[in-house]
């Protein structure tokens, strides 16, 4: 077998045998074959496409490229949740504890933020003392005692997909929906979960701006993970404006705190009610979407979510202090408002823009390596569908960077204000089974 023979295959639209699928994977992870082969074949995909078998192959090869986790020692079933990204994305650390305080199990495996989607494992450490690198016997304990534990990937797990998406990163080969499903689900089904809730955004800050290009997406993840018996399900969620309205490490740190409180805003709530009960049902705790929900939202009322968060963050070494006492958190230097500069609705908030500009006050990386600034981010005031006036304030930003100035107008541009009212697509847009 030859790896150009391969490549000719899938550039005049053939299907891949198991075969050729695995002797890419392995021999490009082992570095026996070249890049620039590899490159060659990944843009005969994005151009030709791959079927349902191969995906569903290619995920399995890429997933057991690495260690896979054995999560069996943990007792009941193991749910998990991934979101395909965002602007403002705190679900994680709402979501969690509120259906572990339901008796879900949650062993959850998380990443760090890079350009204009934040990453989970940066908003706990904005927490001090929090300790997201637990040993795989602490993290199968502490899911087991309080049904929650969130740390960071090991470096063992998919190299595959580590090595493919660098290479896709430079090569415009990222859009391309059977590399999008294999690379998101091989990552998911190796960190051992039964069952997996996934959130596939769409809109300005997502993936695909069209809510029936990411329900293709979707589709497909789902069919990879019935098809190596995981149960799979997918929300289609909105990304045309920032989830909540804090966006940054500690600012949505503290508006999960209040979320979890009752407090939070109406479309972060309503996600993590709409996909804990989807998790609740998949765990088997629950026949009954409406009944989970009902009791998500008692954990809410009385407290008990926000026990569990507690429980949770105090687990992991985390000051719980800082918690209870939101204002003990440090903020930026600089604290500015932005005025709008004519009347009219909202009726677009580019997520990706404001993304952006807030990887560029300090709250995101440019690259891996660069430092966050955990109290650096913009605090949105008004969501689509509201009215606003000249010099109402849309938006505050907190920051440390002196040359704050550059981007208050790209700020401004991120709201989209007309003099008619538009329409707006739901939080949660459908499910996919």
């Amino acid at each position: 077998m030859q790896m150009i023979d391969i490549i000719a295959h899938k550039k005049h639209g053939l299907k891949l045998s198991n075969e050729e699928i695995h002797y890419f994977v392995d021999g490009y992870v082992k570095d026996l074959i070249p890049d620039y082969q590899v490159s060659a074949l990944l843009m005969a995909i994005c151009f030709n496409g791959m079927d349902k078998d191969e995906i569903a192959c290619l995920t399995h090869e890429m997933m057991y490229s690495g260690e896979v986790v054995d999560l069996s020692h943990i007792l009941g079933k193991k749910v998990d949740k991934h979101s395909t990204g965002g602007v403002g994305d705190k679900t994680t650390l709402v979501l969690t504890p509120l259906v572990a305080s339901c008796g879900a199990k949650v062993a959850k495996m998380s990443g760090r933020g890079l350009g204009h989607t934040g990453g989970t494992l940066d908003k706990l450490d904005s927490i001090p003392g929090f300790n997201t690198q637990l040993s795989d016997e602490q993290f199968k304990k502490q899911v087991n005692e309080i049904g929650l534990a969130v740390i960071g990937q090991t470096k063992e797990l998919v190299p595959a997909d580590k090595k493919l998406y660098a290479l896709r990163d430079v090569t415009a080969t990222v859009d391309s929906i059977p590399l999008i499903a294999s690379s998101i689900m091989s990552k998911k089904l190796a960190t051992g979960s039964d069952c997996i809730c996934l959130d596939v955004k769409f809109g300005s800050g997502a993936f695909f701006n069209d809510p029936e290009d990411a329900r293709k997406l979707a589709k497909t993840m789902v069919n990879i993970g019935k098809s190596l018996n995981r149960d799979t399900k997918a929300l289609l969620t909105n990304m045309d404006e920032p989830l909540g309205y804090a966006i940054g490490n500690i600012l949505e740190v503290k508006e999960a705190v209040n979320t979890l409180l009752n407090k939070g805003p109406k479309d972060l709530k309503e996600l993590c009610l709409e996909a804990g009960s989807v998790m609740l049902v998949q765990s088997g705790l629950f026949s009954d979407k409406k009944e989970a929900k009902k009791e998500l939202v008692k954990h809410l009322e009385d407290g008990r979510a926000f026990a569990k968060f507690k429980e949770f963050i105090k687990a992991q070494g985390g000051d719980v202090s800082y918690i209870d006492n939101l204002d003990k958190f440090p903020l930026a230097k600089h604290i500015v408002e932005i005025k709008a500069s004519k009347e009219g609705y909202v009726n677009k908030i580019v997520a990706i823009e404001l993304g952006e500009v807030a990887m560029k006050l300090g709250a995101g990386r440019k690259t891996k390596d660069d430092k966050i600034d955990y109290s650096a981010g913009i605090i949105i005031h008004k969501k689509c569908g509201d009215y606003v006036k000249v010099n109402d304030v849309i938006a505050t930003i907190h920051t440390n960077v002196s040359n704050y100035n550059d981007y208050l107008d790209e700020i401004k541009h991120a709201f989209v204000i007309e003099k008619e009212k538009g329409q707006y697509y739901p939080t949660i847009y459908d499910i996919e089974e």
